[in-house]
């Protein structure tokens, strides 16, 4: 067996071109935390896990074996609603915009996520789901897992950056339309409960097994409790797009802090939600009830500028997005950085960040016996981090996706 010793790390060529080894960890698992740990995956997949007083007495043959020098190995974390990155969007409807978005996303951490629509036309929603039905995710890239249908069923007076000339009334048949046409990714959609007034297409998608999120939605508290009795169980981007907290009605916003069926996307980047809101949350419902979102743009890994989000012109600077009106319009937020931005401005440890980014939203889309933790029989979707959270390795379904350059002495 042929090894090249790099700084850190150690490769070797056999036959099994398919069998990593990552070692010398402390690998966070479901329920516990080994401290001098190793995983090994093969063809993708995680195939065991241990102490490194166990991996002394095993034969492996492997292809690969990164020593991680007391690096934290952790579940990739899963993005449920991104619009793009590095110029661009999932509205382009073309597979070079989604292979440029799953190549880069890596890098922040991200090894799975929903590709999220926009409010358009229908036309260009069509081809939109008809496109990720037909992409192939790649070896090495962040896999696309499913679609997040954000509007067109939204309140108008709560639009935000949606297009409001593109929003409609919820219909079962158009849901089931576009369903048909994403090949059944559709697996979160975002939508205004009080706008589908006898609740018929909440249950149903509630029946079919859809993550049904209010957002962009003007509800009182009264609309949320029966949106959660018909089957909501998440909000959108909390305290954006939403009624806020008042005195005589606590509004969305008080419903995710109050009821505990549901949970909360959260933008972490002290621009949508201030540290001290984000504080406020955070005590009131903890990790257990929310998942750490981007919601970026085309913009995300560019430069300032003037870039198209869903036919509308958004003006970038170094740390927002925004409409001409200086309506926010996404962000431009990476998911590790939203992670250490939790982690300076709250309490949360590494194992709370691991649920909020990997966990819940795994639960949320029913993909938890794929995604969203450590253990065996899982995709050996794996980050090996510091403890603030900054991203040295990224693996995807056993692939290095990303690598930081002077782990390898670049």
């Amino acid at each position: 067996m042929l090894f090249l010793q790099l700084k850190g790390k150690r490769r070797a060529t056999v036959a099994n071109e398919d069998t990593l080894l990552i070692k010398n960890v402390k690998v966070f698992v479901e329920k516990e935390v080994i401290e001098n740990g190793y995983l090994v995956a093969e063809q993708g997949k995680i195939t065991e896990i241990g102490h490194m007083n166990q991996l002394k007495n095993k034969k492996i043959s492997i292809a690969t074996s990164i020593d991680g020098n007391g690096l934290n190995a952790v579940p990739g974390f899963i993005d449920g609603h991104i619009h793009g990155a590095n110029g661009a969007d999932v509205m382009d409807a073309t597979p070079e915009a989604l292979e440029t978005m799953a190549s880069a996303l890596p890098k922040e951490g991200t090894t799975s996520f929903l590709a999220t629509t926009i409010t358009q036309s229908k036309d260009n929603i069509h081809r939109a789901l008809a496109n990720v039905a037909s992409y192939q995710n790649k070896p090495a890239q962040a896999e696309i897992i499913g679609i997040h249908l954000e509007g067109p069923f939204i309140e108008e007076s709560k639009a935000g950056a949606q297009p409001k000339e593109h929003i409609l009334t919820p219909e079962v048949e158009q849901f089931e339309n576009w369903q048909r046409i994403s090949g059944n990714m559709i697996k979160t959609i975002t939508m205004a409960p009080e706008k589908d007034e006898d609740g018929a297409l909440t249950r149903y998608l509630a029946n079919q097994g859809i993550n049904v999120s209010a957002g962009h939605t003007a509800a009182t508290i009264a609309d949320m409790r029966k949106a959660v009795e018909h089957g909501v169980k998440q909000v959108t981007h909390l305290c954006n797009a939403m009624s806020p907290i008042h005195h005589r009605d606590i509004g969305v916003v008080g419903a995710a802090l109050t009821l505990e069926e549901l949970k909360s996307e959260l933008i972490a980047d002290k621009i949508h939600v201030s540290p001290e809101m984000i504080e406020f949350i955070y005590q009131n419902i903890g990790s257990e009830r929310l998942l750490l979102i981007t919601d970026a743009l085309r913009a995300k890994c560019l430069k300032p500028g003037t870039y198209d989000l869903g036919g509308q012109e958004a003006t970038v600077t170094e740390d927002r997005a925004m409409l001409s009106d200086g309506t926010l319009a996404g962000s431009i937020l990476k998911m590790n950085q939203g992670a250490k931005n939790m982690m300076e401005t709250t309490d949360a440890t590494l194992q709370d960040i691991i649920t909020m980014t990997a966990v819940n939203p795994a639960k949320q889309i029913n993909m938890y016996e794929r995604k969203g933790s450590l253990a065996p029989g899982k995709d050996a979707d794996i980050l090996l981090v510091e403890d603030d959270v900054s991203v040295k390795y990224s693996f995807c379904r056993g692939e290095l996706a990303y690598e930081e350059a002077n782990n390898s002495g670049n």
